[in-house]
Parts: C-alpha cells; structure tokens; sequence
C-alpha cells in the first residue's frame, strides 16, 4: 500500500533529513533517560533525567532539529541556511549535555563526589549530539 505524502509527513525526506530526525528523536529518548544517579548508601539509590539545568538546553535543540528538517523544500537535502540551523540544533543537544557534565562535576566534594554519578542518558545524548553533528557536517558518511 502506498503512502499519501499528504498524509505522511515523513514521505520523500532525503536520506540526509531523515537520519537527522532519528538522531535527533535518540537525544529526547536520552533526555528522559536517567543524567544523575545518586547513591544514597544504605537508602538506596535516586535519579533524575535530563529535564533540569541544561538539560532544557538539548531538549529545546531537539526541536531546532526537528524544524530545520521540515523548513524549506523538504524533498531535497538541507540547504546552506537549513544545515546551519540543523548544525546549530545538534550543537545545542551537545552543548547542553557536556554542560550539564561539567556542571555536575562542579558539585561538592569528598564523600558527595563518591555519591552523585553520572546516568546512562548523558551519555547517549552527548554522543547523539556529536554524532548529529559529524553527519550533518558530512564527517560522516552512510549509503
């Protein structure tokens, strides 16, 4: 059955456009994604995600993403104004998330060093967000 790209808004975006969004939708997966975990000794443990601090940052660039996806003619790949923004909204989610790092590196000292870890979340949306970069940069190359 074919699809009506009335109806679907995802029909006929370029290979460039599309990689895009799913990387971009990976950095808001991690953003939900537990950022900080706290061990709190013989209570157990605590997290929280991406949705504080600077995480508002990568979440907000996800959007800018999302919308230099769909500016402009989507049927073709970005072009120079699209791919700056696109640029830009990866560069946000990065940027966001190696704050939000160094920000909870800051914290303390001693023993509350030992205690406040960094999530599995972070991460991920650290490395989509250098990886969205190196693809819409063209560093990286998939057929």
């Amino acid at each position: 059955m074919e699809q009506n790209p009335q109806t679907n808004p995802l029909a006929g975006l370029p290979k460039q456009k599309l990689y895009s969004l799913i990387v971009a939708g990976v950095a808001l997966i991690a953003i939900f994604l537990p950022w900080i975990t706290i061990k709190l000794g013989i209570l157990g443990a605590n997290s929280a995600n991406g949705l504080r601090g600077w995480g508002v940052l990568s979440l907000l660039s996800v959007g800018v993403v999302a919308a230099a996806c769909f500016m402009g003619d989507k049927t073709k790949e970005f072009d120079p104004n699209t791919k700056k923004i696109a640029l830009g909204g990866f560069g946000g989610i990065a940027l966001g998330a190696l704050l939000f790092f160094i920000r909870k590196s800051s914290y303390g000292g001693g023993m509350l060093n030992d205690a406040v870890g960094t999530g599995f979340g972070l991460w991920l949306c650290l490395l989509a967000g250098i990886a969205g970069l190196a693809w819409v940069y063209g560093l990286i190359k998939l057929k």
